[in-house]
């Protein structure tokens, strides 16, 4: 009877040690912040964002010659940033489709005024004024 138990409770320990060493060590990645300047904000995809001026957050933003902006997808749909208009790309500056949380970034390196837009929502456009 007491090698029975005994047994059992050798069992019992080989298996807790067993799983305990089976589970799997998660480590905890850090958080990439990216700093952007532009946001697409949460449901910036459906149309109404444009009624408010909320598509990019800013919509018209100014900076120096030779600085650079980045755009910084928060909604959950795929956006692009598109030089030009809907329709009229001038073909200077193009992200491709951005996942959520993607970014993008573009170095204007000429002053101007820069048009843009994303291809898959055509409410949604901005302005880089560049000075």
């Amino acid at each position: 009877m007491i090698i029975g138990i005994v047994t059992v409770y050798v069992i019992m320990m080989i298996g807790l040690v067993t799983f305990d060493s089976s589970k799997e060590k998660i480590s905890e990645e850090p958080e990439v912040v990216v700093n952007a300047d532009i946001i697409m904000p949460t449901k910036a995809s459906r149309p109404g964002c444009e009624e408010a001026d909320r598509c990019y957050i800013p919509s018209v933003i100014a900076i120096d010659f030779g600085n650079q902006v980045t755009w910084i997808n928060e909604d959950s749909a795929f956006h692009t940033v598109t030089s030009g208009f809907y329709g009229e790309s001038s073909e200077l500056f193009d992200s491709g489709h951005l996942d959520p949380y993607e970014s993008f970034t573009f170095d204007f390196d000429e002053k101007g005024t820069y048009d843009y837009f994303c291809t898959l929502h055509p409410w949604m456009k901005g302005q880089v004024i560049v000075g």
